[in-house]
């Protein structure tokens, strides 16, 4: 099973839906970055402008990730892998995406 991607060891299409699908739900309902944030700026996220992904505390949506990886039993090594990748792109996330 070494050869096996990421993908093929998170199950497929149907699997990784099914925990983008939790983790989107968990995400809304996190007291930190969600719905009923005390930023205002996270409120509006949630209801006027997804434009403003970048306003998310990132380490607590990476948090949420790792929980609801967690909640699918997800083993430790595709976990790892997973969460690296997120963390890969903190960068693009919290400081913007500029065009090259």
């Amino acid at each position: 099973m070494a050869d096996s991607t990421l993908y093929e060891r998170l199950g497929g299409a149907f699997a990784i839906a099914a925990v983008v699908d939790h983790f989107s739900d968990a995400i809304i309902s996190n007291p930190i970055v969600g719905q009923s944030s005390e930023n205002s700026a996270l409120r509006e996220w949630h209801t006027d402008n997804l434009a403003r992904l970048p306003g998310l505390k990132f380490d607590e949506v990476a948090a949420e990730l790792a929980r609801t990886l967690d909640y699918f039993h997800v083993p430790d090594q595709e976990k790892e892998e997973v969460l690296g990748a997120f963390a890969a792109h903190k960068g693009e996330v919290t400081e913007g995406y500029v065009a090259a």
